[in-house]
Order: structure tokens, then C-alpha cells, then sequence
């Protein structure tokens, strides 16, 4: 590099004098890219000698990714409730419950583990169609459980990414997903419950995103997946007021779908939360719903329109033909 430096410079003056200004440009750009290659060598290798690897690898990638795997079997030692999955491969459609009743079914660190586990049970689920997120004892969820908080009080971040991460993949699981609001849904649990593509509620049920008043902001995705759901001005009344609203309120607030009929007991109110998501969204091929599911959120997250048009029409041509289309066809169901 020396050499070549030295070798520049001198044919610089000699050309100078000459005033050969075509062949003097000529050496200067072999100088630039004998600089420039010298530059591409050197910076990397002092680099590693200065910088740990792991460290590099984290500041020039968009995001250092959590290590999932250690912060559940961290969450894991807070033991405490359950969240059991039910899957009806008759209707196609599965309840996943919150329990831990004596606490409102707020969420302790061994639940989180249960309901991440739920998830990818549900994520490989072939017939599936519906899911139901509810909780037992005629309340939905009132947040994290008081008792892990406290012990948990160190781990905020690591807790967070966790939940990011369970609640980002029930949102985009390829199921028709509702949350059956009753009794308390708080905090938490009104950030679960936007992690659903929709929300029915109970006539008697409060809900309300309180963490302002507990001295926190949402942890478990709610900010972002509002802003989606009800745009920006709506979020934040939401989420800065930390009012507690009944159902109607909620209805006209856009945050629920459905409000149940006032007549129904408390046990009977799952039974009807199920004949509205399966006579609304899951009453066709569950192939074919999967495959809506899966191309919505395709079109969702890919804001680049002609990569999302291909792939929704190389969906399309996978179906097109096929035995559900033949099948209709022959029952002349598209007048029925």
C-alpha cells in the first residue's frame, strides 16, 4: 500500500510538469481504490482486536435478540395457575383458559411459559379453525399476578420480550382467534385481549388499560397492536386515561366486536361466544380459512404491494381447481 502511495505521488509530479492532466486522473483513481482496499482490509481486523464479536454481531444487526429459551425457564420458577388448551377437532375450534381463579386469572411467569406452549400447540394444529381465549371462574384476566410482580420486579425487560413474543405469534396464528371478555379484564388482561382478532364481551364485564395508574405503560405489546386496531388518538385516550369501561362503552370505543345477550348466564356465555365465531368465521374448509388467515397477515406486515399480490396470487392458484372449488361449483353454492 506504501509502495503504491509513493509510486502515485511520484508520477503525480512528473505528469504534472508534463501536464499530461488525462493520465494524472488516471493515477489518482488507482490511488483512491489502493486506499480504499487498504480501508476494507485493515478496519475489520482492528475491529476484532478491539471488539468483542458478540458485541459487533448486536450493534450492526437491527435488533440483539433476546434469548428466549433462558427467560422461560427463568418465568418458569414462578410457579402459580395454569392456561390448559382444549382443541375440538369436530368444530375445529380449541378454548384456551386462563386459570388461576382465586387471583382474577392474572398471569404468574409459569402461566406465560403454559400459554407460549399453547401457542405452538396451536401453530401446528392442521384442522384447526377457531380459538377462544377465556378464563375460568366468570373473569377473564386482572393483569399480572401481584405475587410474581413483586418478585419479578428485576426482570421487566426480560418478561416483556417474552410476552412480545408469545402474543405476537397469537395474533398471527393461522386461526380465526377471539377473547371472551368477562367479569375483569385489566392491565394485562386487556393487553391479551388485543392479541385476538376479535373481542366479545360479557354485558356485566369491566375492561380497561390501567398500567397508568399502577405507574407503568403497557408491557405486553398493547401500544403497538392499538395503534393498528383504533389509530393513533384512540390509543392514547385509551391507554392515558386508564379509564375502566363497561361493555357498551367498549362496543362504541371499537375495542370489542360483540356484546352477548343480557339474558345468558355466566356459564352459557362460552357456549354462545362459540356458535357466533364459528356461524361468523369458521364455518368453512379449515384449509382454506388458514390460508385466509395466513395471507391477511401476509398483506398485513409486507408493505411492499407487489410481493404481497404475488403471494396472494400464488395462494390463489394453489386453490383454484382444487376439490373445494370443483366441490362448490357442483352444489352451486355461490346463489345459495
Amino acid at each position: 500500500m506504501l509502495f503504491t502511495l509513493h509510486c502515485a505521488l511520484s508520477d503525480y509530479e512528473v505528469f504534472t510538469n508534463e501536464a499530461d492532466n488525462v493520465r494524472m486522473m488516471s493515477i489518482l483513481r488507482t490511488l483512491i481504490i489502493s486506499m480504499a482496499n487498504f480501508i476494507m482490509k485493515i478496519v475489520p481486523k482492528m475491529l476484532n482486536l478491539l471488539v468483542p464479536r458478540r458485541f459487533l454481531a448486536c450493534a450492526f444487526s437491527s435488533s440483539c435478540q433476546p434469548d428466549l429459551g433462558a427467560i422461560r425457564r427463568e418465568l418458569d420458577k414462578f410457579e402459580g395457575g395454569t392456561v390448559d388448551l382444549k382443541m375440538d377437532e369436530q368444530s375445529g375450534v380449541a378454548v384456551m383458559t386462563l386459570n388461576n381463579p382465586l387471583r382474577l386469572n392474572s398471569m404468574t411467569g409459569r402461566m406465560m411459559v403454559d400459554m407460549a406452549d399453547c401457542i405452538t400447540r396451536l401453530e401446528n394444529w392442521p384442522s384447526g379453525k377457531g380459538l377462544i381465549l377465556t378464563g375460568t371462574g366468570g373473569n377473564f384476566c386482572s393483569g399480572g399476578d401481584l405475587t410474581f410482580v413483586r418478585k419479578a420486579l428485576h426482570y421487566g425487560a426480560e418478561m416483556a420480550a417474552f410476552q412480545h413474543d408469545a402474543l405476537t405469534r397469537l395474533l398471527n396464528l393461522p386461526l380465526i382467534s377471539v377473547a371472551l371478555l368477562q367479569g375483569h379484564t385489566l392491565g394485562g388482561g386487556a393487553e391479551l385481549a388485543t392479541a385476538c382478532d376479535y373481542r366479545v364481551i360479557s354485558p356485566s364485564a369491566k375492561v380497561g388499560f390501567v398500567q397508568i395508574k399502577m405507574g407503568l405503560t403497557t408491557g405486553w405489546g398493547a401500544t403497538t397492536r392499538l395503534v393498528h386496531l383504533l389509530g393513533r388518538q384512540k390509543a392514547i385516550s385509551l391507554l392515558t386515561s386508564g379509564k375502566v369501561m363497561a361493555a357498551e362503552e367498549a362496543l362504541n370505543e371499537g375495542l370489542v366486536d360483540h356484546v352477548l345477550p343480557y339474558s345468558l348466564a355466566s356459564s352459557d356465555e362460552l357456549g354462545e361466544c362459540k356458535k357466533w365465531l364459528i356461524a361468523n368465521y369458521c364455518k368453512h374448509d379449515a384449509d382454506l380459512i388458514q390460508a385466509t388467515k395466513k395471507s391477511v397477515i401476509y398483506a398485513d406486515l409486507n408493505r411492499d404491494i407487489k410481493v404481497s399480490l404475488q403471494h396472494e396470487r400464488d395462494v390463489f392458484a394453489k386453490y383454484w381447481g382444487g376439490p373445494a372449488q370443483k366441490a362448490a361449483l357442483s352444489a352451486n353454492i355461490k346463489h345459495k
